[in-house]
């Protein structure tokens, strides 16, 4: 089963996508189905995706639990939940009866406050997260990936994916602090990283050049076994078509993507780090 394990739907009419009111996402405002991608996934042979919540707030997780169940190729959802809410145990055990209810994002990168992870209540309630088996999808930016690690070791049975490789500042090309704060984060043994979201973090135009220091060193230090192919569509499209975004994977590979390490990073892998197979 090939998977795309990070892509997005959105209804604009439903009003709570804060960030869509920056002028540089202009050109993706306006509605993306599964209709949309739907000849994507054929071309690609995609046979399922998670979709990953845009919004913060609980209509947006219950949206997108609505799409999934109307459409098969969704395989699952990682929605938002309030993770300092006071009642957060009672809310997450009511989504967690949902088998298609994989985990949660909460929208780290747009917080002011960078050491939010650290928080009591939320470690605690992350705590329960990890209890009920469910996991952490991390959006954050290479100056939050030493917060990521103290947590990591306050919840040392937490499961975390590290989205779009932590936004490393491939304009610039500095990516020493990057490099050294994503090894930290992948010496837990938990924790996976999406190869998913870099073409909007370069250049436009950039050529697979610009992504394979990045790529390389994610390879190096999550293995083949915790890295998961998603495609960050539509918001790739500000930069780089759907192809494209599998086709600069490809390039920086090459040989090394073989019959064994495409399966796990085309599907396997998020297979197993979602509970997928237990979850449909």
């Amino acid at each position: 089963m090939r998977i795309d394990a990070h892509q997005h739907y959105w209804k604009i009419e439903r009003g709570d996508y804060d960030w869509m009111r920056a002028p540089a996402v202009r050109p993706i405002r306006r509605d993306f189905l599964p209709q949309d991608l739907a000849p994507e996934l054929d071309k690609h042979g995609i046979e399922r995706t998670v979709v990953v919540q845009a919004a913060a707030t609980l209509a947006e997780t219950d949206f997108l639990l609505g799409l999934a169940r109307e459409h098969p190729s969704v395989a699952g959802v990682v929605g938002w939940l309030d993770v300092e809410a006071p009642d957060f145990g009672a809310t997450l055990a009511r989504y967690a009866r949902d088998p298609l209810f994989l985990g949660i994002r909460p929208m780290l990168q747009d917080l002011p406050d960078d050491e939010f992870l650290l928080r009591p209540r939320v470690l605690d309630n992350l705590r329960e997260l990890a209890h009920v088996g469910r996991t952490l999808d991390l959006l954050v930016l290479p100056r939050h990936l030493p917060i990521v690690v103290r947590a990591l070791e306050l919840i040392p049975d937490l499961r975390a994916v590290v989205d779009h490789c932590a936004k490393p500042d491939l304009r610039s090309a500095s990516l020493d602090d990057w490099r050294d704060g994503i090894a930290r984060v992948a010496s837990f043994s938990n924790v996976a990283c999406k190869l998913s979201g870099l073409v909007t973090e370069a250049p436009p135009g950039a050529g697979a050049v610009v992504f394979a220091p990045a790529v390389e060193h994610v390879r190096s230090v999550f293995g083949p076994e915790r890295l998961l192919f998603g495609s960050d569509w539509p918001v790739c499209t500000l930069s780089a078509s759907y192809d494209r975004v599998v086709e600069i994977l490809g390039e920086i590979l090459g040989a090394s993507l073989d019959g064994a390490f495409e399966r796990k990073l085309f599907g396997e892998n998020a297979e197993r780090f979602y509970g997928i197979a237990r979850a449909n």
